[in-house]
Parts: C-alpha cells; sequence; structure tokens
C-alpha cells in the first residue's frame, strides 16, 4: 500500500473510532451519570489528561530518556507564578519568558 492510501486508511480507521466512541457515549443511562463518584472522576479525568500532556511535552523525548531544558525551566516559573497566584495570563507570560530567555543565554 502506498503512503497517501496508508493515510487515508488510517484517517478512516480513526473518523470511525471516534464515532463509536461517541456513540458509546450516548448509549450510557443517565442514572448512571449521575452518580456522585462518576460527576467526580469526569471532573477530575481532564486535569489529569492535561498534566500528562504537559509533562510528556515538557520531559519526553524521541528515545526513552528524560530531557531536562528550556522547557523545565518554563514549566518551573510557570509552577512558581502559580503558587503566587498570579493571573493566567501573567503565568504564561512567565513561562515564556524564562524559556525564551534560557535559550538564549544556553544557546538552545
Amino acid at each position: 500500500m502506498s503512503g497517501g492510501a496508508s493515510t487515508w486508511v488510517a484517517i478512516g480507521v480513526t473518523a470511525i473510532g471516534c464515532y463509536g466512541v461517541k456513540l458509546l457515549g450516548l448509549s450510557v443511562p443517565a442514572g448512571l451519570l449521575e452518580r456522585p463518584l462518576v460527576k467526580r472522576l469526569a471532573a477530575l479525568v481532564p486535569i489529569a489528561l492535561l498534566a500528562a500532556l504537559t509533562a510528556l511535552q515538557t520531559f519526553g523525548t524521541s528515545g526513552l530518556r528524560l530531557a531536562v531544558d528550556a522547557r523545565s525551566a518554563g514549566l518551573a516559573a510557570a509552577a512558581v507564578a502559580l503558587l503566587l497566584r498570579a493571573p493566567f495570563l501573567v503565568v504564561i507570560a512567565a513561562a515564556v519568558l524564562v524559556t525564551a530567555a534560557v535559550r538564549a543565554f544556553a544557546g538552545m
């Protein structure tokens, strides 16, 4: 199978899978969704996924090694800004500025 054809097959399989997951979600009984445990878990899952994505993008590499670079310094700056209860835009600005400064001074 050529590269273009396999790409379209992957897109089709992904689309069918997404539709199936959506259909599965719609078939869950309403009584199950009203349980306190399910509500609590539904509130926590997006936070856990976002934390995992942030960790992977900050410390991940193509191999099985831990990468500590300018992104780590930016994440640390954002964490400090959050601990100081800074507004969201200030947290983002602190992370961007520290990451850019580390890259500029370290030559990354």
